[in-house]
């Protein structure tokens, strides 16, 4: 389940924290969220498909980790993105 390239330049312009940011945590966060959001539909229909929900499960704990590294570092700017995403309640 990739990102459509067209998608994946809009969430790059949408979550860029400079003009040439290719890999920021924002950023990188915010492409997981989009791509867990996507599996998570696709799980809902295909409820067998036990391969995408360990890949999903994978997806999870690496946002986790850098929402985590985000909080620690810079807590305004994690706030920030939890309620742009519509994260963590």
């Amino acid at each position: 389940m990739t990102l459509p390239q067209q998608r994946k330049h809009e969430i790059m312009t949408e979550y860029q924290v400079h003009e040439t940011d290719t890999g920021s945590t924002d950023l990188q966060i915010a492409m997981l969220t989009e791509r867990i959001n996507r599996l998570s539909t696709h799980l809902r229909a295909n409820k067998k498909d036990h391969a995408s929900r360990r890949g999903l499960l994978k997806m999870i704990g690496t946002r986790k980790r850098l929402l985590s590294y985000l909080q620690k570092e810079d807590r305004p700017r994690y706030q920030a993105l939890i309620g742009r995403l519509g994260i963590r309640g």
